[in-house]
């Protein structure tokens, strides 16, 4: 071979060589992974997952009252119901004025008789005519009338006073009847109502002698809701729900009804009591002092919580008042003015909930009540 195609030879090898190098391979080899993106991606996995297990399976300890609650998903209709008639508003319609007779709260002995008279405004364009009548809606009947027809004509811009015989029931306790006015054809308006207590030791709702009948639950740090039995022990890894009357609270007071409730012994644990169905008289306030147990020392420890009141109604937990306390040597006394619910029967529910550890979280109220101050 001349050295000419020898040397072509080679130049011809070199290229092919260079060409291979830069053709795609069957099996590339494996790209070096980030470590750090390697945890920023478990770290979103985690965050991701324990979203939806919180989204599949919500808390059944009561939520803080700053959560902002989703909006309720409006319910359609069937399309083939027909809908109930309704008043026309510009025709029939009525303003309450005043209660006449047995304001809200009256007392009254078992099975004793009395006459409800309130006094209502025709704010509507129709004459009231002896054809409406007001009805029993609903709550306790009081062994009133089922209907009972008006008088006479109330015509648009005037007063009428509405009476009916009512009986109080034999059993103690808060009672309320729901009242309507409807028309000559049977379409019901207006709204009234009366609220009565029955027996001579009925008044207001003892949150600390209730607490016994109350729904207890405990929860937080990742585990679910625990029901809890009224009084103790203390030493509950699930928190705890007892009377602690005449001992000593931070201040060095020795109060005489302490109804202390531990959350559960975890980071922002959490124990609520639901109470027992009472019809809210109105001018009536929620009245208790918050704090904690005092030690042998006199000291609380570092006891640092926020005490929560909400009610239920309906199925719904509707915040009432919520206050941070820590242990600072002094009680914080409390007063909830419940006129926004007034003359509505609801369940009030008592709740404290650790911040951060709740090893030394022995939480106190102190004579929690609803009464008329």
């Amino acid at each position: 071979m001349s050295h000419r195609i020898r040397r072509i030879a080679m130049l011809l090898a070199a290229a092919m060589t260079f060409s291979a190098c830069n053709l795609p391979s069957g099996n590339p080899a494996p790209a070096t992974e980030d470590p750090n993106a390697v945890f920023t991606a478990a770290a979103q996995t985690v965050e991701a997952n324990l979203t939806q297990s919180a989204a599949v399976n919500p808390p059944t300890v009561p939520v803080l009252p700053t959560t902002t609650q989703p909006a309720p998903t409006a319910q359609v209709p069937p399309t083939n119901t027909v809908p109930a008639p309704t008043a026309t508003q510009s025709c029939d319609n009525a303003d309450f004025v005043a209660d006449i007779t047995v304001p809200d709260g009256t007392q009254f002995n078992p099975g004793e008789n009395f006459t409800k008279t309130w006094r209502l405004k025709n704010v509507g364009t129709c004459s009231w005519t002896t054809s409406y009548a007001v009805v029993f809606d609903s709550g306790e009947k009081m062994d009133g009338p089922t209907t009972q027809a008006l008088t006479g004509n109330v015509n648009p811009g005037e007063t009428v006073d509405i009476s009916v015989d009512l009986k109080a029931p034999l059993s103690d306790g808060t009672y309320t009847g729901n009242w309507r006015l409807r028309n000559g054809s049977g379409v019901m308006f207006a709204k009234f109502y009366v609220i009565i207590k029955v027996g001579a030791t009925s008044s207001g709702f003892d949150l600390h002698s209730q607490a016994p009948s109350a729904e207890w639950i405990s929860g937080g740090g990742g585990g679910s809701g625990t029901t809890l039995t009224f009084g103790g022990p203390d030493n509950d890894p699930n928190g705890f729900a007892m009377f602690k009357n005449g001992e000593k609270v931070e201040g060095g007071s020795k109060p005489s009804k302490i109804l202390e409730m531990h959350p559960k012994w975890v980071n922002d644990g959490v124990i609520s009591g639901l109470y027992p169905a009472y019809t809210v008289i109105a001018g009536e306030h929620f009245k208790a002092s918050l704090g904690f147990l005092a030690l042998p020392d006199g000291t609380c420890g570092a006891g640092n919580v926020k005490f929560q009141l909400n009610y239920k109604k309906s199925g719904t937990l509707t915040p009432l008042g919520s206050w941070t306390e820590s242990c600072d040597g002094s009680l914080t006394s409390v007063d909830v003015d419940l006129s926004s619910i007034a003359g509505e029967t609801v369940q009030f529910a008592l709740a404290v909930i650790a911040n951060g550890p709740s090893s030394q979280d022995w939480a106190v109220w102190i004579s929690p009540q609803v009464k008329i101050p």
